[in-house]
C-alpha cells in the first residue's frame, strides 16, 4: 500500500464515521435503535440484509476453499443462502415483521417468552449472545489476517483499528446507521468487485487464456467439479438447511432487516431481494478466486492468502485501496448488525431478568444501555478474534463453518419453528430438550468421536448431526408431549394471519419478564 491507498482507506472509515453521526438524530428510543421503528424502505432492508451476511471470511477462509477446490466455493456456500432465502421470504420474513408490528417487540427473541416461557427464552438468549461473540471474533480475525498483508500491521493491531471504527458509528447510529453504511458498503463492494473481475480477465487475456478456455489449465483440473473434497452432497443439504434457519432469522442480525420494514408484505419483498443478490453477485466475487491458481501461488496451505496476494499483484494504487476497503467494508457490515442484534437481545431479553432497575429502565435509560451493551458485544467479540488461531478453536474457517453452522441450528430451531402453525404443539420442554440435546450432540461428534475415529468425523457430519437431533426431537416431543395452551396458540395465529392494514407499532417500554410466569408476584 502507499499513501493513495491509505487516503481511500482513511477516506472510508472517515464516512462511515459521518453516517454514524448523521444517523444518531433519527434514533430517538429503542424501537428506532434496534428496529429503525418499522419504517425502512424494503430495498434498503433488501440491501442491508444481503450485505450484513458477508464478512471478510469470503477472501481468506472461502478464498481458500476457492483456491484449492473450485466452484465448490459457490455451490455449497452462496447457492444454498440464497435458496434458503427466497424459501424463508414466504416463509419466515412475513412473520418475523409481525413480531414487531403486533407483538410490539425490539428484540427477535422476546415473544419467545410467551411462545415457550421464561426458561426457554433466556437459555436462547445467553447460549446465542455467547456464539455470537466467538463468531465475530472470526470475522476481525479475518479482516486483521487480511490487513495484514497489506500493511504488514500486527493481527491484534488489525483487530483493534476495524473494531474501534465500527463501535463508533453503530453505537451512535443504531440500525439506521448499519443499514445506510451497507448502503454505501454495497456501492464500494460493487466497484472494488467489477475492478477486481476486470483485472484477472485483462491479466488472464495477456497469458492467452480465454475467459472459459482457462478451465482447460492443469491448474485448474477438477476445479469446475460443484461437489469436491469435504464439500459433498450430504454437506450441501445440511448447509442448506443451517443457512434457511440462519439467514432468514436464527443468527438474530437478518431477523432485524425484516423487523425493519413497515409490513409483512414489504418484509417478503426485501427477502427476495435478498436472495437475488445472493444468486448473482458472489459470481463476479468468485470468478477471480477460482482463477487464482493460474496467477499466484499461496503461501499459506489452505490458500487463505490467494485473494490477497493477487489483489497486490493485478491492481494499481488507488484501486487497490478501493478492494481493501471492500474487504473492511464486508466485515464491518455483519459484525456492526450482529452487535446491534445482540444488544438487543440483552437488554430486551436478558437485562429485565437479572436485574430489577431494567425492568424500570425509561427510553432513554434504555437506549443508553443498547449503546453501552453494542459496545460491550464488540470488545468481547474483540478479545476472541485474539485467539481465533489458539488450538481451541483452530483457524478461522473451522469457527465460521464448524462452530457457528454446527452451533447454530439447535439455538435457531425453537425460534424459527416456533412461528409456524404446523409445530403449535412443540412447547418449552420440546424447545428445551432440542437445543440442549443439539449442543450435546455437536461436543460428542466434534470432540469425544471425533477423537476416536480414524481420520476424524467428515465435516458434514460434524455440522449436520446437531441440527437433525434438535429437528428430530423438537418434533417428536412435541408429538408424545403437546403443550399447546391457549395462549400460546393465540401467539401463534396473531403471527400467522395477514396483515390488516395497521400502521407499524411502536415498541413500548420493555415488558416485566415475570409477567405470565407461574409463581410470579401478582401486580396492583
Amino acid at each position: 500500500m502507499n499513501s493513495l491507498d491509505w487516503a481511500v482507506l482513511i477516506g472510508y472509515f472517515g464516512v462511515m464515521v459521518a453516517i454514524g453521526f448523521w444517523s444518531h438524530k433519527r434514533v430517538d428510543n429503542v424501537s428506532d435503535f434496534f428496529t429503525a421503528g418499522g419504517k425502512m424502505p424494503w430495498w434498503l432492508s433488501g440491501i442491508s440484509h444481503h450485505m450484513s451476511g458477508y464478512s471478510a471470511v469470503m477472501f481468506t477462509g472461502y478464498a481458500g476453499i476457492a483456491y484449492t477446490y473450485g466452484v465448490t466455493s459457490f455451490v455449497t456456500w452462496s447457492f444454498p443462502i440464497a435458496l434458503g432465502i427466497a424459501i424463508g421470504s414466504k416463509l419466515f420474513a412475513p412473520r418475523i415483521n409481525r413480531l414487531r408490528s403486533r407483538l410490539h417487540v425490539a428484540s427477535p427473541l422476546e415473544y419467545l417468552k410467551n411462545r415457550y416461557d421464561l426458561k426457554t427464552q433466556q437459555a436462547l438468549a445467553w447460549s446465542g449472545m455467547l456464539l455470537k461473540i466467538v463468531d465475530v471474533g472470526a470475522k476481525w480475525a479475518a479482516i486483521a489476517t487480511l490487513l495484514s498483508v497489506f500493511t504488514g500491521i500486527s493481527l491484534n493491531q488489525g483487530i483493534l483499528i476495524t473494531g474501534t471504527i465500527t463501535a463508533i458509528y453503530c453505537t451512535i447510529g443504531g440500525l439506521w446507521a448499519d443499514a445506510l453504511t451497507e448502503l454505501g458498503q454495497f456501492v464500494i463492494q460493487l466497484l472494488a468487485g467489477v475492478a477486481m473481475f476486470v483485472a484477472v480477465v485483462m491479466e488472464l487475456s495477456d497469458k492467452n487464456i480465454g475467459f472459459l478456455g482457462a478451465w482447460d489449465e492443469p491448474a485448474l483440473r477438477g476445479h469446475e467439479e460443484p461437489l469436491v473434497g469435504p464439500y459433498g452432497t450430504v454437506f450441501l443439504l445440511a448447509f442448506l438447511f443451517i443457512k434457511l434457519f440462519e439467514y432468514n432469522g436464527g443468527m438474530l442480525n437478518q431477523a432485524q432487516r425484516y423487523m425493519a420494514t413497515s409490513s409483512a408484505r414489504e418484509a417478503e419483498r426485501s427477502a427476495r431481494l435478498s436472495a437475488i443478490l445472493w444468486l448473482v453477485w458472489p459470481l463476479v466475487l468468485f470468478y477471480p478466486m477460482w482463477m487464482s491458481p493460474l496467477l499466484v501461488e499461496s503461501q499459506k496451505p489452505d490458500g487463505s492468502d490467494s485473494y490477497g496476494l493477487m489483489t497486490e499483484q493485478l491492481l494499481p494504487h488507488g484501486l487497490l485501496g478501493l478492494v481493501i476497503v471492500g474487504f473492511f467494508s464486508h466485515t464491518m457490515a455483519m459484525c456492526s448488525s450482529d452487535a446491534n442484534a445482540i444488544a438487543a437481545v440483552f437488554t430486551r431479553d436478558c437485562a429485565p431478568v437479572i436485574s430489577a432497575r431494567a425492568r424500570a429502565w425509561t427510553e432513554r435509560t434504555g437506549l443508553i444501555a443498547a449503546r453501552i451493551a453494542t459496545v460491550v458485544f464488540l470488545g468481547l467479540s474483540m478479545a476472541a478474534a485474539t485467539q481465533v488461531n489458539s488450538p481451541a478453536f483452530k483457524d478461522i474457517i473451522t469457527v465460521v463453518i464448524k462452530w457457528v453452522a454446527g452451533l447454530m441450528g439447535p439455538m435457531a430451531i425453537p425460534m424459527m419453528l416456533g412461528l409456524l402453525r404446523p409445530f403449535r404443539r412443540s412447547g418449552p420442554t420440546a424447545a428445551l430438550v432440542s437445543w440442549s440435546m443439539g449442543l450435546f450432540a455437536f461436543w460428542l461428534v466434534n470432540y469425544p468421536i471425533n477423537w476416536n475415529v480414524d481420520g476424524g468425523v467428515p465435516l458434514q457430519y460434524q455440522v449436520s448431526i446437531p441440527l437433525a437431533v434438535s429437528l428430530i426431537l423438537y418434533i417428536l416431543i412435541g408429538f408424545l408431549k403437546p403443550e399447546d395452551t391457549p395462549e400460546r396458540l393465540a401467539i401463534i395465529e396473531r403471527i400467522n394471519t395477514d396483515d390488516d392494514g395497521t400502521t407499524a407499532a411502536a415498541i413500548p417500554t420493555p415488558a416485566d419478564p415475570m409477567d405470565g410466569v407461574v409463581g410470579a408476584p401478582v401486580k396492583d
